[in-house]
Formats: structure tokens, C-alpha cells, sequence
């Protein structure tokens, strides 16, 4: 096994990283985002758990440029802000698209919500999402990308954007 430690991580509400290192390089932080001006917070607004950031081994020191970005707390499952936020804007973009009646919006709902977590439903919700984007036409298919993008676990990226 190997010895080491994760520091906490910074992020603004919209998801830009903002530190990964927060208590190894204190320097980098801030408390908005340079990208949106987004407040940024260090740990779960649910159970106050710091978001686990870059991992340091004794020994060894490597900077990493990223850190993937957590969707849920793992603690308590709790989505962050920026997943909830990021969710909230396909569903605004769904309610403006003509061609899509309720029953699609509610579907593209309900697919959104399976296709950011890694379960067995995760395939069967991407095949309906990406039925629904058919639907939905190119430039708003695209826009679901833009937004999604960031959230959507590797399996469900794999059926929908393979």
C-alpha cells in the first residue's frame, strides 16, 4: 500500500478548479473564481467534508495539472453545486426547445439525472438521451454537450458521444 495523503481542493460553484492544493500551495487560492466570479468553496455545503483534492505520496512529488471534477460528495452522496447547477441549465435548455412536448422534457430529465452517475441505468438512460438529442437537432444537441460535458460518466459519453 502505498503512504500518502489527499490535500482539499478549491472550486468555484460553476466547476472551474481553482486550487488542488489548497493547504500545500495556500497561494493559489481565491475566493471567486477568475473565470466567472463564482464564489469558490473547499468542502460539501451538506456534511462540511473537504473535496478531496491533489493526492501527495511520501517521497514523491509530482505536480498534476487536474484533478478530475467530483460530481457527488463522497461522503454524502450529495451532488455539488456545480453538478446541480450544470443539471439545472440542460433542463432550462430542454423547456426551450419546440420540437420537445412534456413527455420529453420529463424523459430528458430523468435521463440527466442517471447519465451523470455510473449505475446500471446509466446505458439505458444515454441511449434515450441520445434519442432524445436526435430530436433535438444539431445545435441544440450541441448545447447539451457544452453543458453536460464535464458531468457525464465515461460509459454514458461512450453511447452518446462515441
Amino acid at each position: 500500500m502505498r503512504e500518502g495523503w489527499y490535500d482539499s481542493a478549491q472550486i468555484c460553484l460553476n466547476g472551474h478548479v481553482v486550487n488542488i492544493a489548497i493547504k500545500a500551495t495556500p497561494e493559489h487560492s481565491a475566493k471567486y473564481c477568475k473565470f466567472c466570479g463564482q464564489p469558490t468553496v473547499t468542502a460539501c455545503s451538506a456534511c462540511k467534508t473537504e473535496i478531496r483534492g491533489k493526492h501527495f505520496m511520501k517521497g514523491v512529488w509530482s505536480w498534476s495539472v487536474r484533478i478530475p471534477l467530483p460530481k457527488f460528495c463522497e461522503t454524502c452522496g450529495t451532488p455539488y453545486p456545480w453538478t446541480q447547477a450544470k443539471m439545472m441549465a440542460a433542463e432550462d435548455l430542454a423547456g426551450s426547445i419546440d420540437s420537445f412536448n412534456d413527455e420529453d422534457r420529463s424523459d430528458l430529465k430523468s435521463s440527466v439525472g442517471e447519465i451523470v452517475k455510473d449505475t446500471p441505468q446509466t446505458t439505458v438512460a444515454a441511449t434515450r438521451f441520445k434519442k432524445l438529442m436526435k430530436k433535438a437537432g444539431k445545435g441544440a444537441a450541441e448545447g447539451f454537450k457544452n453543458i453536460l460535458t464535464d458531468i457525464v460518466s465515461e460509459a454514458a459519453k461512450k453511447v452518446i458521444w462515441p
